[in-house]
């Protein structure tokens, strides 16, 4: 069946050939986008593609315009299905997929190809829209030599030339091109977008606002969410808090943050001398978000530096400490921070304040109130203060058979109380929720924090990775004299959770599963080898500035280091490689193609034989003049030059390269007798 199929496969026209190529390339190409476009348009787009393979391994007739017509109708309608619009990226990218696949069914003439050819470049240029990781940057490069390759083939009109020698020019055209693309993306100043795609950020992350089962759900995404390098030696894991939204107004169901920042907290004169010592310096590498929260390290005091600068980025005006944006990070940043090794205490909390930190929804709650209002009557906590009383909650989680787990499954009717009291399941967000309702139950002030906890167990290429699965939820309690201390009641029932950073994990699908089954520790090793280029592609590729050009000029010792210097740089080696480019053009243009130069070596050795050569001459004339002159002597001379003309004018692929030839035809040479001079 394989031979059949290939032997086949050897027989069909050029034309159909070709098609099949450009068939399996556009594939190629729309695969990424698979996942996002609507299923109807996926499979439309497939049995279009499928069609067009069919009427080329039958040489049948294209379609007529009516059944093309009616094809895009049924895309349109199916794209306005799912979208509801026909403008916008998400449906724009939807319609170049039905019009490419579309217009292969209309391939009459070479400019049809070229119209396939060009959007097929351009939606190879689209799929960076969504990702721009090492593996879609390699998938995109290979489509773009393909598409080159089909470009290539539509420009060798005669004959049938093979796809490996159409492949291999493209290639060499795109190698002569690499120097002015280095040297483009070394020395092209850097500026910002003038224009910008609209995008909802990232599909999964943190949030301004929390119900039980959000983290929960977050928690099951095992994808990067940053990734920290330290300037000295990291923390322990156990203090790797990464602060987002601060969330203190509760109504019952829901935590929300506060629209508007609280006025900070009025320092008194004892807590002034208190001041931080030297913070810890890092560098973080954030993934696009879909918040406007930056989740620095604890406690961050001083705003972070990026390159460009973060839009909107608004220092903290009250004593959350949360650096907040204009709007969400859109893209992959790198900034550099420092954390202060305790959070700046004192301050005393306004009456307003304090009412608002202490509040609950009337009515809710009423059976973990009345323990609260318990705990408290007991002798040692009469009159006890705020870290005495988190202290005994804390105790009494750590004491009461509590369990940690990722699906303690849906809460009805009053969820605290049926968490606090009866079923005693749930995961980080049960527990900082519960907590801040009994210590607000108790009259101390308290709020939930949420962001990220621990990072992965080892660094990966120097840095420490902090994956969604990492998403925490803790909180903090006004202790008087001191300020806001952070609680982390999971730590009570779940220290591993903390002290190690072992986050539960869902069960693996099958393919996991089977990987796991195969080789314990596999996946999780092809996981760290991806994730570590992926990295270093981030690092070098996609994070290369204007400081890492600055870099780049002073470590080739340029005198002055500017967007200037820069610009005269980039000119000089634009105008270098315009010169060496005219000059290989002008020696391109002297040389000789293989067979006349092969013909003029080929003169100067038969006149030595005494055999007069014109260029009409074939190697049989020459063959049969060599061996009138010189009979049996030349044997070999005259073997070679008979193979020279087999080679030459036999149908078929050559056997040999003249390059070849010649060097058999030398070896023939000396076995002959030295010839006879006139």
């Amino acid at each position: 069946m394989v031979n059949a199929l290939r032997s086949r496969w050897a027989r069909l026209p050029r034309d159909a050939r070709d098609t099949f190529f450009m068939l399996g390339l556009i594939a190629w190409t729309v695969a990424p986008h698979l996942a996002r476009l609507p299923v109807g348009v996926g499979l439309l787009c497939a049995a279009v593609l499928a069609w067009r393979a069919v009427l080329a391994w039958r040489d049948a007739a294209l379609p007529g315009r009516w059944p093309l017509l009616a094809v895009l109708l049924l895309a349109a309608g199916l794209t306005w299905w799912d979208q509801h619009t026909l403008l916008g990226r998400e449906a724009g990218i939807t319609l170049l997929v039905v019009l490419m696949a579309l217009k292969t069914l209309e391939l009459r003439a070479r400019r049809d190809a070229l119209v396939v050819f060009f959007l097929g470049f351009f939606l190879v240029l689209t799929q960076f829209l969504y990702s721009q990781s090492l593996l879609s940057a390699a998938a995109m490069l290979l489509s773009v030599w393909g598409w080159l390759t089909a470009l290539t083939l539509a420009h060798m009109p005669a004959g049938r030339p093979p796809l490996r020698e159409a492949a291999g020019t493209a290639l060499r055209a795109a190698l002569l091109g690499l120097p002015v693309m280095l040297a483009l993306f070394l020395l092209f100043p850097r500026i910002p977008p003038l224009w910008s795609m609209p995008d909802d950020g990232a599909r999964t992350g943190l949030s301004d606002h929390l119900r039980l089962g959000d983290v929960a759900e977050l928690a099951q995404d095992d994808s990067v969410a940053l990734r920290l390098r330290f300037e000295g030696a990291p923390p322990p894991l156990s203090q790797l808090y990464l602060r987002g939204p601060v969330l203190s107004r509760y109504d019952g169901q829901s935590w929300q943050a506060d629209p508007w920042p609280r006025r900070a907290p009025t320092p008194q004169p004892v807590a002034a001398s208190l001041a931080p010592a030297a913070g810890l310096g890092y560098e973080m590498t954030l993934e696009p978000l879909r918040i406007a929260w930056l989740p620095l390290l604890d406690y961050a005091t001083t705003p972070p530096r990026a390159e460009p600068p973060l839009d909107g980025l608004r220092a903290p005006d009250d004593d959350s400490l949360q650096w907040r944006l204009r709007s969400p990070l859109g893209e992959r940043t790198r900034l550099s921070a420092v954390a202060a090794p305790a959070r700046p205490q004192g301050g005393v909390l306004s009456r307003w304040d304090r009412l608002q930190l202490t509040s609950l929804p009337p009515g809710r709650h009423p059976r973990t109130r009345a323990w609260a209002r318990a705990l408290a009557a007991q002798p040692g906590l009469l009159h006890a203060d705020a870290r005495t009383l988190a202290q005994a909650v804390l105790h009494h989680l750590r004491e009461d058979g509590y369990a940690y787990t990722l699906s303690p499954g849906p809460y009805e009717g009053d969820a605290i109380d049926e968490f606090w009291m009866d079923r005693k399941l749930g995961f980080c967000e049960h527990y900082a929720s519960a907590f801040v309702v009994v210590m607000r139950s108790l009259g101390v002030p308290a709020r939930i924090v949420t962001g990220y906890q621990g990072a992965d167990p080892a660094p990966m290429d120097g840095y420490w990775v902090v994956r969604q699965s990492n998403a925490h939820a803790w909180a903090e309690y006004w202790q008087d004299g001191l300020g806001w201390l952070r609680a982390d009641p999971t730590a009570a029932v779940a220290p591993d959770r903390i002290l190690r950073s072992t986050a539960l994990r869902p069960a693996p699908g099958l393919v996991m599963g089977t990987l796991d089954s195969m080789s314990p520790g596999l996946r999780l090793q092809l996981r760290r080898w991806l994730e570590t280029w992926d990295n270093r592609w981030n690092q070098w590729v996609l994070g290369y500035g204007r400081q890492q050009q600055f870099q780049l000029l002073r470590d080739w010792g340029w005198p002055e280091v500017d967007a200037a210097a820069l610009a005269r740089l980039l000119v000089l080696s634009l105008s270098g490689l315009g010169l060496a480019g005219a000059a290989w053009a002008w020696w391109d243009g002297r040389r000789q193609a293989p067979w006349p130069r092969l013909q003029r070596r080929l003169a100067r050795r038969l006149a030595r034989w005494d055999v007069a050569v014109t260029p009409a001459d074939s190697p049989a004339a020459l063959a049969q003049r060599l061996a009138e002159r010189h009979g049996e002597a030349v044997a070999p001379m005259v073997a070679a030059l008979q193979a020279l003309q087999r080679q030459r004018y036999a149908p078929g692929p050559a056997t040999a390269t003249l390059s070849t030839w010649w060097r058999t035809f030398q070896a023939a040479e000396r076995r002959c007798a030295s010839p006879r001079r006139p």
